[in-house]
Formats: structure tokens, sequence, C-alpha cells
């Protein structure tokens, strides 16, 4: 969660990115820095923390999830030896935990996919919602508890790939660091990891990504939604947009994702040096 507030800025920009031009050749935002730019004249500095709340309570529900998950997985495959899981369970392990916390915090993300996309529309089409816990009670209200966790598939679809590619890389970066020689279990080796992974991540991912802000945020026309499935996204992208409008929005997502890798792995490292100190080792 402290890693949220620092990244939070990045991932509107992320949202926003992937959701302009939407349906067309021409963008909203011709760069990250426009977009910035866009947002800071048109809301002010406060804007660029839009759907805050919602970026927290999804990290106290699907990182946490996710991590804990992995944690314990990791630690139970890990032989008598102390020789860690093989690079294909380590990739298991990653999905099993990105799906099951995904599922855990879809309506999170469905929440801050709307809140962070708000900005962006005219002010009769707004949504409005004043923090998380009143959008997840608009929604319920308005639209249906099912609605909630609409898009849960890609979301987990989503989550399926980045845990994959995120936990496994981050795992086997740091292990293949250590084995040169040059590094020691330390935050300049957890950093160096942490980087490798969010950059595979973002590469791998951001297909999926994409699927899932425009499922999250389509609204209902004329009775019937804007996509059927991703499968529906993902060529209407690649029609009426172009086929690399799926890494649209790049930079930001991997400059969030960049930091939010490291300050999460290294935050994580920390936590479990501590717990070996004062609890494991007493």
């Amino acid at each position: 969660m402290a890693a949220t507030v620092f990244v939070q800025p990045l991932d509107l920009v992320k949202n926003r990115m992937q959701l302009s031009g939407e349906g067309v050749k021409t963008r909203e935002y011709r760069t990250s820095l426009h977009a910035v730019a866009s947002i800071l004249r048109q809301e002010g500095l406060g804007g660029i923390y839009t759907g805050l709340s919602a970026g927290l309570l999804r990290q106290a529900t699907y990182t946490t999830t996710r991590l804990g998950i992995y944690t314990v997985l990791f630690e139970r495959l890990t032989s008598a030896d102390g020789t860690p899981p093989g690079f294909l369970t380590k990739a298991l392990i990653g999905m099993t935990a990105g799906a099951t916390g995904a599922f855990v915090g879809t309506p999170a993300e469905v929440a801050l996919i709307r809140m962070t996309a708000d900005g962006r529309l005219p002010v009769d089409q707004r949504r409005g919602y004043s923090n998380v816990f009143n959008a997840l009670l608009r929604i319920t209200r308005e639209e249906g508890v099912t609605t909630m966790w609409r898009g849960c598939v890609p979301t987990m679809a989503r989550a399926v790939v980045v845990n994959a590619a995120q936990l496994a890389s981050y795992s086997q970066s740091k292990q293949f660091l250590l084995d040169t020689k040059y590094f020691g279990d330390d935050i300049l080796c957890h950093f160096c990891a942490s980087m490798i992974s969010g950059l595979v991540t973002t590469a791998a991912s951001m297909p999926v990504d994409i699927v899932k802000t425009r499922i999250q945020n389509m609204r209902m026309i004329d009775g019937k939604p804007e996509y059927k499935n991703g499968l529906d996204v993902l060529f209407k992208v690649v029609r009426n947009e172009g086929f690399f409008s799926l890494w649209k929005g790049f930079t930001p997502y991997y400059a969030r994702l960049g930091p939010h890798t490291v300050l999460t792995f290294v935050f994580l490292e920390q936590m479990n040096r501590f717990y070996r100190i004062y609890f494991l080792d007493s």
C-alpha cells in the first residue's frame, strides 16, 4: 500500500492513455507528458491523485492476497536443503497467487478504472464517485452487485500473466544476480532484480491490461454493452486503432510498474527479514 501512494499518478496516466482515442485512429494524448500536462491544466494538482482510495483498497485486497499466497507456497515447495523451486514451479505459484488475488480485488479494480477515467469525460457524463466506498455502493445499487466483478476474467488473466512474469522473473533474476557473486542479498540486488522483472512484465501484460481497462470502464449502449468479451476488445482495438495500440501507454505503464515492483519487493524483502529475525529465530 505504501508503494501505491508513489505510483498512483502513473496509474492514472496509464488508464487515461489506454482509453484515449477509443475506436478511432487519433489519440487524445500524444505522449505521457502531454497527458500529464492536460490533466494538471484541466483538473489541477489534485487531479493526478484521483482514485487514490480505490488504488489503496486494491492493494489491500489484491496485492496482499497474491504476495501472501506466493510466499507461503514458495516456502512450502522449497526443498529441505534450502534449494528453491525451479522456474516453471515459480511461474505456476505466481499464476495461482495472481488469479486468486485478482478475484478478491476486482471490485476495487472496477472502482479504480472508473474513478481515474472520469476526468476525461464531459461533466454531464461523469459518474462522480467521491471515494472507493461510494463507488462500490453506487455500482451495487445502480448496476447490480455482479457489476463489481465486471471484467473479472480478463482481470484474472492479466493477473496470471503479470504474476507469472513479475514474481517468477523477480525470483529468477535475483537468483541469477546472486549466482554471479557480484551481488549480495541486499537492497541493490533487490532493486536490479525488480527493474528486470518490471520490464518483462510490462511487455507481456499490456495487451491483456487494455482489455481489462476497456471492459471495466464500458457503458451500456441501447441496453447492450460496448464489448461482448475480451476477444471483441482485442479485435476492435487492432481493427480501429492499430496493432501497436495494444501497447498504448507503455511508458507510464513501465514507469508505474518499475517503481511499484521495486518498492513492493524491497518492502517485502525487509518484512521477511524482520520476520525471520524477530519471530523465527526467537
